[in-house]
């Protein structure tokens, strides 16, 4: 995801970043229909149990990401958790398949956003995951860092006052 483009966040997938390690980020078009384009842009998407698979065609399959129904669609109501086709160049793909061979890579999608010329884009992330007691220590890390942060800012207070 390039950041120094202007950029709509319709969601993270914060879970992610607690259950795997993300050794690579890259980004990818989505195939959506109108009323799901709509849907987006209202902020209604989830994508806690996605994932993303390459079919046996070479394309790139979105499972599990809910995109609720827009509700003012006058026709043609999609299933909110259909799998939806990824925009990848043959390149990219290629490379994404001989990554995924090795033993315990995953491809997850980490947040969905509207670019600065209104396409919706998938930021996906070749993910590893974390044992238990990686978890435990990312949690340790995160609460001390906080009641360092805390401190400081307390210890600030203090001298200005």
């Amino acid at each position: 995801m390039k950041e120094t483009k202007a950029v709509k966040v319709v969601c993270r997938n914060k879970k992610a970043y607690h259950d795997y390690h993300i050794d690579q980020k890259l980004e990818a078009g989505i195939v959506l229909s109108g009323p799901e384009v709509k849907s987006l842009r209202a902020g209604k998407a989830n994508l806690k149990d996605g994932y993303v698979q390459i079919d046996e065609h070479g394309e790139a399959i979105m499972h599990n990401v809910h995109i609720s129904q827009y509700s003012h669609a006058t026709h043609n109501p999609n299933d909110p958790l259909r799998v939806r086709k990824l925009l990848l160049h043959r390149r990219e793909l290629r490379k994404l398949i001989g990554k995924l061979q090795e033993k315990g890579l995953a491809l997850i999608p980490l947040s969905i956003y509207f670019n600065s010329s209104g396409k919706a884009k998938v930021e996906l992330g070749l993910a590893r995951g974390k044992k238990l007691y990686d978890k435990r220590a990312t949690l340790k890390k995160k609460q001390s860092d906080r009641e360092v942060e805390r401190a400081l800012r307390d210890n600030n207070r203090r001298h200005d006052a």
